[in-house]
């Protein structure tokens, strides 16, 4: 299956099976699972209700806590900040899913009266979530999701403070999983408390590299190496909490 990958317009969210372009289409027919299936199916990158995880090339290799997450919707399809003004859908980026996490969905505030599931929260409704505040919802798991793609579709990727973490945790916002209050570092732990395994040629290629590279790292390296190693981490981990907590900083302003 040829994935397709595409921005979504402001005005609407296309589906995700057909995409028309001067007069022509891409279809996706035979790997779409049923409109209401809620199966998690690998083989067909199909993850509903679902936050995904896959290494990145480099820094996996060093740190295999870091990683690419998406968000599935409610068929499944995977969508992810994937660049600047970039939600990718379908075709998620740096491979396959490794680790997944599915969201109970009794745990968010949503709605389930389907006339009001078209309904967007206020911008205003939406910082009250993200700092734990708000106390209703009317958005439903897609409409969630619409509304955070139209909003990342116009941001300019950062790796530190507006990343593929801060797209999924705006999700969780909107859907007020567990009251809110998401952001990098705390999306970063649940997944890596939480995730499970897709299977077990997932969690070799994740961690393979990293085995691989400590042991060339200790052989020739040794106390050096372990420096270097706990330096960057240090670095890494302080920077993604510093500059979660600045952001966050800024938009309560």
């Amino acid at each position: 299956m040829s994935p397709v990958q595409y921005r979504y317009a402001d005005s609407e969210m296309e589906s995700d099976t057909e995409h028309n372009h001067n007069g022509s289409s891409m279809m996706i027919e035979q790997d779409l699972p049923l409109p209401h299936s809620k199966q998690i199916d690998p083989s067909k990158a199909r993850f509903p209700y679902c936050i995904v995880w896959t290494p990145l090339p480099v820094i996996s290799w060093l740190l295999p806590f870091v990683g690419h997450v998406g968000i599935g919707k409610e068929d499944g399809v995977i969508l992810d900040f994937a660049g600047p003004n970039f939600i990718c859908v379908d075709n998620f980026a740096f491979g396959a899913v490794s680790r997944y996490v599915q969201i109970n969905k009794d745990k968010c505030s949503m709605t389930p009266n389907p006339s009001t599931s078209t309904m967007f929260r206020t911008e205003e409704e939406y910082r009250l979530v993200e700092s734990g505040r708000n106390q209703y919802n009317t958005c439903g798991w897609d409409d969630a999701l619409r509304k955070s793609t139209q909003e990342y579709q116009h941001k300019t990727y950062n790796i530190f403070t507006c990343n593929c973490h801060s797209f999924v945790a705006n999700n969780l916002n909107r859907l007020e999983f567990q009251g809110g209050r998401w952001n990098v570092v705390n999306l970063a732990v649940l997944i890596l408390l939480k995730g499970q395994w897709v299977d077990t040629k997932s969690m070799v290629r994740s961690c393979l590299p990293f085995v691989f590279f400590f042991f060339i790292g200790i052989t020739f390296g040794g106390v050096s190496f372990l420096t270097f190693l706990s330096c960057f981490a240090f670095l890494v981990v302080g920077w993604f909490l510093c500059g979660s907590y600045c952001f966050k900083s800024f938009i309560q302003l």
